[in-house]
């Protein structure tokens, strides 16, 4: 994700927490709170010590900050994101996580619709 994407202090977190929508499934939660003077989304990643060892968190946020970024021509912007990860992110594998995420945006309403390629 680029740095302009990025929500990193502990406050932001807070103020989204405290003032935004949550919506869920098995695997995520995502926190949004739609910020009117923003043009681009920014968005967080928290995953608990509780989901394993220092390499099995770090390699459960490399494969968020991926799909988010694959995800990033359909979000909309003037919206700050909190993704939490829930204990059963840990067993998955790269393509199940983009599916999950993919699945809790669309339940929050913020994915526009892809532009699919026409096939010849």
């Amino acid at each position: 994700m680029k740095k302009y994407n990025r929500l990193k202090k502990n406050h932001e977190f807070s103020y989204i927490f405290a003032h935004g929508t949550s919506f869920a499934n098995r695997q995520f939660v995502l926190y949004t709170l739609k910020k009117e003077d923003q043009v681009h989304y920014r968005a967080g990643l928290t995953v608990s010590k509780r989901m394993g060892n220092a390499v099995m968190r770090n390699r459960i946020k490399r494969y968020l900050r991926e799909a988010v970024s694959e995800l990033e021509p359909r979000i909309p912007g003037g919206y700050d994101l909190v993704v939490i990860a829930r204990k059963p992110v840990a067993e998955m594998d790269y393509h199940e996580t983009k599916k999950s995420l993919t699945h809790v945006f669309k339940k929050a309403g913020l994915l526009t619709p892809s532009k699919a390629k026409p096939q010849k």
